[in-house]
């Protein structure tokens, strides 16, 4: 009979300790290190250490530092195809649009636009209204022109050619410089606006949902009207994002 150190269930507790201290050491954690952090004796460790690299969940830099494994990617993009986005999404979306009071949006990039695929909405008489399944440009979204800016300066010249930038009103950023020194000043700060730029009198907050990979996947957003919107709202987005991001296995 095993002992109870050697337990199946322990050494899973264990596994899952050294992962998680993984996870969040971006650099590396020395065997030393790992070992502090989880309470683990360092033989112990490096034991499991050894099977979960024989596996591919850990690697070993040129230092000699224990990395997350290239099979954890493998294993993501497998699960990422299981997972519900919008579920997981809703309860998030719930809860910040009970802070803020205002219309809630999840939207998935296709092609040259948003597309909204979930919302919550408060229950106020005026509100912004964001019908499921409609669609907007990329370049009057907030949301959208951080999707712009993920794909890069090249891309996004790619796009203002292609599409000319429509103005939809007269705050629009139908100029190729402005749109980019807008998407800078954007990802710089991990959240855009949308200021009356697809609609007079509406204005938006949006940010990156991410997956396992770091990949944007989608974007969340609040709307409301110009004179409600508050930019301390900008953190509770981002926020919320990131921890829908979180359930699809993003580290952060």
């Amino acid at each position: 009979m095993a002992p109870p150190s050697a337990s199946p269930i322990q050494v899973i507790d264990r596994m899952a300790a050294l992962l998680d201290v993984l996870a969040v050491a971006r650099d590396g954690a020395s065997l030393k290190i790992l070992a502090a952090e989880t309470g683990l004796h360092s033989s112990t460790a490096f034991r499991i250490l050894a099977s979960l690299s024989q596996h591919g969940f850990v690697a070993r830099d040129a230092a000699g530092l224990y990395l997350l494994g290239p099979h954890f990617l493998q294993l993501a993009a497998k699960v990422r195809t299981g997972l519900d986005l919008r579920a997981l999404a809703r309860p998030e979306m719930e809860a910040l649009c009970g802070l803020v009071g205002e219309s809630v949006n999840l939207t998935e990039r296709q092609g040259d636009e948003v597309v909204y695929v979930e919302r919550v909405a408060p229950k106020r008489m005026m509100r912004v209204e964001q019908v499921i399944g409609s669609r907007a440009p990329l370049h009057v979204t907030a949301v959208g022109k951080l999707m712009l800016g993920e794909a890069g300066a090249a891309a996004t010249r790619d796009y203002a050619h292609r599409t000319r930038l429509p103005a939809y009103t007269a705050n629009t950023r139908h100029a190729v410089a402005a749109l980019l020194q807008d998407i800078a000043a954007s990802q710089a700060r991990g959240y855009a606006l949308d200021d009356e730029e697809a609609e007079l009198g509406v204005g938006c907050i949006g940010a990156l949902v991410r997956d396992a990979t770091g990949t944007a996947v989608a974007g969340l957003s609040v709307s409301a009207p110009m004179e409600r919107r508050r930019l301390e709202w900008a953190a509770l987005v981002r926020d919320a994002a990131e921890r829908i991001s979180a359930k699809l296995g993003h580290a952060g």
